[in-house]
C-alpha cells in the first residue's frame, strides 16, 4: 500500500467515525456546546413544561396574595356580620 492509499484509507475511517458518532448523538439526544462538552438538546416537551411551570408560578402568587391579604379577611368578615345583624 503506498502513501496515497493509506491517507486515502485514514479519512475515510475518520469520516465513517465521525458519521456514526453523530447519528448515535442524533439518536440519545446529545450535542456539544463551543467549547466541546457535552450537553443534553432540550426535549420537546421542554417548551409545553416551562409554560405549565410559569402558570403554576402565577397561580401560587395570587395563592400566597390571599393567604396574607388581612384586609380583605377583614372585609369578608365584616360583610358576614352585616348579614348575621339583619
Amino acid at each position: 500500500m503506498n502513501p496515497f492509499e493509506m491517507v486515502v484509507a485514514i479519512i475515510i475511517v475518520v469520516t465513517i467515525g465521525k458519521v456514526l458518532s453523530a447519528r448515535y448523538r442524533a439518536q440519545n439526544g446529545i450535542t456539544e456546546d463551543q467549547h466541546g462538552n457535552e450537553i443534553a438538546m432540550q426535549n420537546r416537551d421542554s417548551g409545553r413544561l416551562q409554560e405549565d411551570v410559569k402558570y403554576l408560578k402565577e397561580r401560587v402568587a395570587v395563592l400566597e396574595k390571599i393567604a396574607t391579604d388581612d384586609r380583605g379577611a377583614r372585609e369578608l368578615e365584616n360583610e358576614i356580620e352585616k348579614l348575621r345583624d339583619r
